[in-house]
């Protein structure tokens, strides 16, 4: 016999009002008769169904993304992996799930921001949720939060996400404002979150995008002590697939300064303490 339509509003009601705890779920299980506990598992079955079917519908559109991306055909010649990571570690990706940091750094135009699109997309569809923010847009949209006063809610909320994405950080200086408030995000997230980093600068040329050489140092510290390295090096796909080449060859512009270093884990800490210049060397390196 069906329910009553009384008691079926009291159990939507109920259902609305609350989320349901281990405790109350073990003691129901016990005090029900056998069909009674097979209903209530396959509601609850129906409903963690139904959410997580939810989750998946909604973390794709809250991503942020510029434009989805994958990794099917992606090209993975340019990238230069650390000691004790690789492409199938990456594509796990078994670095979120320890809350690792990981920089992909390198020229212009062979695939951070890419992997790093494709990396976010991944990780919502695994239900854990993922944004991507480029570090001038992050910037901005803290400081409107901060006029509005509602900064401790906006950080709150980046806070929450498993997987934040920065793209381009140096390709655009911060003013101390902005670097104070894109400071605070790397601090909040240290042990907490993973997060993803795209660069085209060296980490001895941080000091110029904060604006001070002791922030950079502080944000580089936390990086380094729960992060890894990916170095991008290569010719620009969008140089090589250029419309304006017109049958004449162009010029391979020039490389940024570190691009022929092969820099490990062991000496990724070394940024810390080295200023890596045109005319000096990592330790057991050739640039």
């Amino acid at each position: 016999m069906a329910a009553s339509e009384e008691l079926a509003r009291r159990v939507a009601g109920a259902g609305r009002s609350c989320s349901l705890t281990t405790a109350v779920l073990e003691e129901w299980s016990r005090l029900g008769t056998p069909r009674q506990v097979e209903y209530l598992a396959g509601h609850l079955e129906a409903e963690r169904s139904s959410r997580e079917a939810s989750k998946r519908a909604t973390l794709p559109g809250r991503r942020a993304l510029p434009a989805p991306k994958t990794f099917d055909g992606y090209d993975w010649s340019a990238v230069s992996w650390p000691e004790g990571m690789g492409r199938e570690s990456l594509l796990a990706p078994d670095f979120v799930e320890r809350r690792e940091d990981l920089v992909l750094m390198g020229d212009v135009g062979t695939g951070k921001t890419h992997m790093a699109s494709a990396l976010c997309a991944l990780t919502c569809e695994r239900r854990l949720e993922a944004r991507f923010f480029t570090a001038s847009s992050l910037v901005m949209r803290l400081r409107r939060a901060r006029d509005d006063g509602r900064l401790d809610r906006e950080a709150a909320l980046i806070g929450k996400v498993r997987l934040p994405v920065i793209d381009e950080l140096g390709f655009l200086p911060l003013d101390a404002d902005g670097a104070r408030l894109l400071f605070q995000v790397f601090a909040d997230a240290y042990g907490r979150q993973s997060v993803v980093i795209t660069t085209n600068l060296e980490f001895s040329r941080w000091g110029s995008v904060f604006g001070d050489d002791q922030m950079a140092v502080a944000v580089i510290d936390r990086i380094v002590h729960h992060g890894r390295l990916a170095q991008f090096r290569g010719e620009s796909y969008r140089v090589r697939h250029a419309l304006m080449q017109e049958g004449q060859p162009l010029k391979k512009r020039a490389r940024f300064r570190c691009s022929g270093c092969s820099i490990s884990d062991a000496l990724f800490a070394q940024v810390l303490l080295t200023k890596h210049t045109r005319g000096s060397r990592w330790p057991g390196n050739t640039c």
